[in-house]
């Protein structure tokens, strides 16, 4: 981590932003968590609004991202061999916030014994798709987009119709990892 950090203070290479951005995220990931299904559908539907408005209705996100040269964003190369390389930005928020959505779909599945993590993979594959969508929505129109537009909608849709079609949507809508420790420590 060290060798990278000074490679990146020193090159301020794109790549080397990205290895550090992502090590962030996965820490993030591991460090937060949520509390509930409704809090994590609040949280997003919340950040939804917001990223949609700063990203769309202002310059304000924009402005902060491109002025910062930390890697608190992971940057999508546009073109290769030209100097400087033209890249498309995607805020570590836009990854560590649904990310800890997905982890918390990983909890559901554990907490009802499910091997098979149904609720975790159809989220994982969703945010996949919502982060594809993102960056080929940037590439493709080459303007700012608000990651949070496709990525909210494809990780609360994904677990609602998982439930749906297990025909678990009551168990996930009323989970809570507390009401799961509150039950343990009774026992």
């Amino acid at each position: 981590c060290a060798a990278a950090s000074v490679a990146y203070a020193v090159t301020k290479l794109w790549w080397l932003n990205n290895l550090l951005g992502c090590a962030f995220s996965v820490q993030g990931i591991e460090m937060l968590g949520l509390g509930s299904y409704a809090i994590g559908c609040i949280l997003l539907a919340g950040l939804f609004v917001y990223d949609v408005f700063w990203v769309f209705g202002t310059d304000v996100m924009v402005s902060v991202a491109k002025g910062l040269n930390a890697p608190v964003k992971i940057l999508f190369p546009k073109a290769l061999g030209v100097k400087p390389i033209p890249c498309s930005m995607l805020g570590l928020g836009d990854i560590v916030i649904p990310g800890i959505f997905v982890a918390l779909m990983m909890r559901f599945d554990l907490q009802r014994g499910l091997a098979s993590q149904p609720y975790f993979y159809a989220n994982l594959v969703a945010y996949e798709l919502g982060l594809c969508a993102t960056v080929g929505v940037m590439h493709f129109f080459n303007h700012a987009q608000p990651a949070l537009l496709y990525l909210v909608p494809a990780c609360i849709g994904a677990s609602l119709l998982t439930a749906a079609a297990r025909g678990e949507l009551k168990a996930l809508l009323n989970f809570s990892v507390e009401k799961k420790k509150e039950e343990t420590k009774s026992d």
